[in-house]
This record gives C-alpha cells, structure tokens and sequence, in this order.
C-alpha cells in the first residue's frame, strides 16, 4: 500500500511540476532567466518533468524514471543552491523525499 500510494503521489506531483513549467509564467519565465537558462527552458524542464512522470508511472520504466527524476531533482538543487535562493529547497527537498520513499518501497 506504501509503495502505491508513494510511487503515485510521485507521478502527481512530477506531472503537476512539469504542468507549471510549461505552462511558463511570466515569473517563471523570468526565474529561469536569472538563473542563467534561456527563456525557453522552462517549458523543455517541464516536458522533461511530465514525461519523467509516465516513466515513474509505468512498472517496466519505473526505475529508469526514478534515476532521471533524481537526476532532474539533483539539478533543480544544484541550480538554487547556487544562486542561493534557498526558500527554493523545501519542495525540491519533499520531491527528494518522494523519490527516496519510492525507490526503497520498489
């Protein structure tokens, strides 16, 4: 039951993350931006982002999705941590969370 609800809560919130960046507000456009990605990247993070969720989504690419979404994640923290906008982390930090509960629940 954990490993569903987990693996599935993961796909949501991949999906609904890769929503928003393609969607691209002009604020999220312009986060982007400043942190050195052309105006464009969001919207290739966010496909990214919601094709990660169909890997996760799917058993026979579950743990090739956990590896990007780690991946994706990584970068993501990488990126904030760098240009020190820390009030950045706390979701990137419950998307780490996920995928670890997901990856050990597997």
């Amino acid at each position: 039951m954990l490993h569903t609800v987990s693996i599935w809560l993961l796909v949501v919130a991949f999906f609904g993350a890769g929503l928003f960046n393609a969607i691209g507000t002009p604020a999220t456009q312009d986060n982007f931006v400043r942190w050195g990605y052309p105006r464009w990247w969001q919207r290739a993070t966010g496909t990214l982002e919601m094709t990660n969720a169909v890997l996760i989504a799917l058993p026979v690419t579950r743990g090739l999705g956990l590896i990007f979404g780690a991946v994706i994640i990584s970068a993501a923290v990488l990126t904030v941590l760098r240009h020190r906008e820390h009030s950045h982390l706390a979701p990137l930090s419950v998307f780490l969370v996920m995928l670890t509960l997901a990856g050990i629940t597997s």
